[in-house]
């Protein structure tokens, strides 16, 4: 077992925005609050312990201790819970969609990621106390980003028919999922427990919400790990006075295009497009846009709408009618937590840094972001094939056609490199360039054209070379291929496609526990870890 970290910046899987952030580049400065250094903790503590009443402590425990009722936590999360009720106790919260059996494995990375934090925070300030919260997505509406998740090259995908927020609907079919999973896994006894668990979540909870729920607690429990359910009539209610700017005001939409103007500007890309209104209108089997227009309210594509006043009250009456979209959702979460980081991915990242001057806005404290831990997940097999190979596991993070091109030269016999002949070609022609403009014009334009015609001739000669040595040395280069395309499915990172249970079927339980242990939150890189 061992562990490598890579810059970010170096693996180019990660956008300017990120890299940029990263290397803490002052341009950035103004669209973030805090750094996510060790250090910075304390003051984001203090300054959210003054805009985060007692009151709101008191809903916030009632609420995890009712959404928590039917399955059953371990001793660590109990205590996480009842800890929140004092003024002492502050969040590391992630957030991630309610994807089929976790999805890609980069939903244990984030989970992982505020884990280690809060144990990390915790020995930092022992006077005070962090706890690991995964915020569930539950209201959002996009079945076909969740409904599948890829194992040994194959789709296992739940059909069906889908509206509203996905939290709510039902496991009906995901029986047949489970044979489907089965027939794939084998017969070991750690894919009989992957089965065991898959049916027990979908199986035998009667939603996607709770199936997510049981599952997520599952696999993370015993490390304290505090679930949220954002859906909630009484966590709503604490939104309210928001939610009205938000329809009266547009006051995210103002904040948030100058913001993104800014960004734009710098030459960062707009990750999430602003709306007038940043609410949807939720209820069963319905979540659709509100959209104003001259003065009424109106839900998309239904023949719903409603006056000013009406909307007023019917937010007032039935909040848990009114779901924040992607940009309001953060507001959302900030308000009902003693939050003091939240943790994603870049693309995650991305939209937050467009929120800062809406959360000035509204006198909520924006919290630390902090890059979730990346990883890449070496077996055994496949870096002793490297080793035989000499090549470094930076070089798999290459486009293929580089790959194959630096391998290539590497391991060639001839040498495939004709920089030498084009400095002794320049050289040559700074000579007659000299003598061209002893005479006329037409000859210096003779010069030219013959120095361009040779360079460019030498330069394809070294592609035609180089293409004859990948034919014959093609052996090797498909032995490297093979194991990039292995270890990063259709040239993407691995975490994006793979889910976990490719590599608990051979490691078991050590999986978490080893990803748990060599994972560094902190450590501002990206992480080879060797199993």
């Amino acid at each position: 077992m061992s562990v490598q970290t890579i810059p970010y910046s170096e693996t180019g899987y990660f956008s300017n925005l990120i890299c940029d952030y990263l290397a803490e580049k002052k341009e950035l400065q103004p669209f973030y609050h805090r750094f996510p250094k060790l250090d910075n903790f304390m003051e984001q503590l203090q300054e959210k312990q003054k805009s985060f009443p007692q009151e709101q402590r008191n809903v916030l425990v009632e609420r995890l201790k009712f959404q928590n009722r039917e399955i059953e936590i371990s001793e660590a999360t109990q205590k996480n819970i009842a800890a929140l009720s004092s003024s002492n106790t502050f969040t590391i919260t992630t957030g991630h969609q309610l994807n089929l059996f976790t999805g890609p494995l980069y939903f244990l990375y984030k989970i992982i990621s505020v884990i280690n934090l809060s144990e990390t925070l915790n020995k930092k300030h022992p006077k005070q106390h962090f706890v690991p919260i995964y915020w569930m997505a539950t209201e959002d509406h996009d079945f076909d980003e969740i409904n599948y998740f890829n194992l040994f090259g194959k789709k296992i995908k739940w059909n069906r028919k889908s509206s509203g927020a996905v939290g709510e609907l039902s496991t009906e079919g995901l029986a047949e999922v489970a044979e489907v999973f089965k027939n794939t896994l084998g017969n070991s006894s750690n894919a009989k427990k992957l089965i065991s668990l898959f049916t027990e979540a979908y199986v035998k909870h009667h939603n996607l919400a709770d199936a997510t729920r049981y599952l997520a607690n599952v696999l993370f429990s015993e490390f304290g790990l505090v679930i949220i359910d954002g859906n909630d009539t009484t966590l709503k209610k604490v939104f309210i006075p928001f939610a009205e700017k938000e329809l009266t005001e547009n006051l995210s939409f103002k904040n948030v295009t100058q913001t993104t103007k800014e960004l734009t500007q710098l030459g960062y890309n707009e990750q999430v497009h602003p709306r007038e209104i940043n609410l949807f209108y939720l209820k069963e089997g319905l979540r659709e846009r509100i959209i104003e227009q001259g003065g009424r309210y109106y839900v998309n594509e239904t023949d719903s709408s409603f006056s000013k006043e009406e909307i007023i009250a019917e937010l007032n009456t039935h909040p848990e009618r009114f779901s924040p979209n992607a940009l309001l959702r953060p507001l959302y979460q900030e308000v009902n937590l003693p939050n003091l980081c939240y943790v994603g991915g870049g693309g995650e990242l991305a939209y937050w840094f467009q929120l800062k001057d809406y959360f000035k806005s509204v006198a909520i404290p924006f919290p630390i972001l902090l890059l979730r831990n990346s990883v890449l997940l070496l077996p055994e097999n496949l870096s002793e094939k490297l080793k035989k190979l000499d090549v470094n596991i930076e070089a798999l993070f290459l486009e293929q056609h580089e790959l194959e091109s630096a391998h290539t030269k590497k391991i060639s016999e001839i040498k495939i490199d004709f920089s030498t002949e084009l400095d002794f070609l320049e050289a040559h022609f700074r000579n007659l360039k000299l003598i061209a403009l002893q005479t006329d014009k037409s000859f210096e334009g003779a010069v030219n054209a013959q120095e361009k015609k040779q360079i460019n001739g030498l330069k394809n000669l070294e592609k035609r070379l180089l293409k004859a040595q990948k034919r014959k040395l093609s052996d090797q280069l498909n032995r490297l291929t093979a194991i990039q395309d292995e270890l990063f499915p259709k040239q993407s990172l691995q975490e994006r496609s793979l889910n976990f249970s490719e590599f608990y079927e051979p490691y078991g339980e050590n999986l978490i526990k080893t990803l748990k242990e060599n994972l560094n939150p902190l450590s501002n890189g990206f992480t080879v870890v060797r199993i």
